[in-house]
């Protein structure tokens, strides 16, 4: 919680709020803090959504309890019924109120969590999240985050929060509170500003032994080497794979083909920029931008959607994008740069 006690002002903000109160202009941008955490605190609890920090991406949080709510947060994003959430709690032992874990998935938390680890796990029957947050699945899409923003906001709240990221549907992710509030301008009333977030890229999902969608944790990370359960280790990487769910249902969220886009249309595997383009670099290509002039894959996740959007705001026709190595979090810079240059 980092030292920040929202307590003592809880009362008197609770009465400020509304669901329904949004400006008819951009959200209302608070340094994080006790008294941002309050007066997101009192939205939630009156059923509204607030953008909030997380060490992946930002996110567009709302009571996972509330049918409302949660509705709320699709309409805000022009997000599809079918396309479900994600569930953030505090820690653990919140998760197992929510989700039925085997001791495979107890042991990636116990060593992931917190962190930007998402889990695919049955629902627990009668745990009270909305069918809308699951997509009527009968399967959740857990995490317990590592930022102390939305940590301070689940202790406050004393709810599960349902929250995927804080951009309109389809688009850039946001990585700072000015990405949010120019993509959500009139839609949410308050954006939590606690910086850039640290990771950069969305979560890693995982549901079984099935990495649904890559993150900042690669399958080495997630199931090979130190710190592994003797009990879980496998022979070798080959029963994990990286692949669609089976009949390309949507389980998870970050499946679908086109997403992740700029406004304009974006090349992949440049090495030399194009009339009217705008190029991001990487290690030794150069170009107006570059996701990380040493070559550094974890710098480049980090600031990948940062790049993407200063991109979109440049005065040229088009972005392009150097080659990225498909090794270690580059499987998931690549993932978002196919989806994001997708066809609309």
């Amino acid at each position: 919680m980092a030292g920040v006690n929202i307590r003592p002002l809880l009362s008197s903000c609770l009465p400020r709020y509304s669901a329904r109160r949004v400006s008819p202009t951009n959200p209302r941008i608070l340094p994080y803090g006790a008294a941002a955490i309050a007066e997101a605190c009192a939205v939630i609890r009156a059923g509204g959504c607030v953008a909030v920090p997380t060490e992946t991406v930002y996110g567009l949080a709302a009571d996972a309890s509330d049918s409302r709510a949660v509705a709320g947060i699709y309409a805000a994003k022009g997000r599809p019924s079918f396309n479900p959430l994600i569930v953030h709690v505090p820690d653990l032992e919140a998760a197992e109120i929510i989700a039925m874990f085997d001791d495979a998935a107890r042991d990636l938390a116990r060593r992931f969590w917190p962190g930007p680890l998402t889990l695919v796990l049955p629902l627990r029957a009668g745990a009270g999240i909305a069918s809308l947050v699951t997509a009527g699945l009968d399967t959740i899409a857990i995490r317990v985050p590592d930022h102390r923003a939305m940590q301070a906001l689940l202790d406050a709240t004393g709810l599960p929060l349902a929250a995927p990221s804080a951009n309109a549907s389809g688009s850039i992710s946001p990585t700072r509170a000015e990405h949010v509030a120019k993509s959500l301008a009139g839609r949410i009333p308050l954006v939590i500003d606690d910086g850039p977030t640290s990771a950069g890229i969305e979560s890693t999902i995982v549901q079984g032994q099935t990495i649904l969608r890559p993150g900042p944790l690669s399958e080495r990370d997630l199931f090979s080497g130190e710190g592994r359960n003797p009990a879980l280790q496998r022979e070798s990487l080959g029963d994990a794979t990286l692949r669609p769910s089976p009949e390309h249902r949507v389980v998870a969220p970050g499946q679908l083909d086109s997403h992740y886009a700029p406004g304009k249309s974006l090349r992949l595997n440049a090495t030399v920029r194009r009339e009217g383009e705008w190029l991001i670099g990487f290690g030794a290509v150069p170009g107006d931008d570059t996701l990380s002039i040493r070559g550094d894959l974890v710098e480049a996740a980090a600031n990948l959607f940062d790049a993407l959007h200063r991109g979109d705001a440049s005065t040229a026709a088009a972005i392009a994008v150097a080659p990225v190595p498909e090794t270690g979090i580059g499987v998931a810079i690549n993932d978002r740069l196919r989806r994001a240059a997708f066809p609309k």
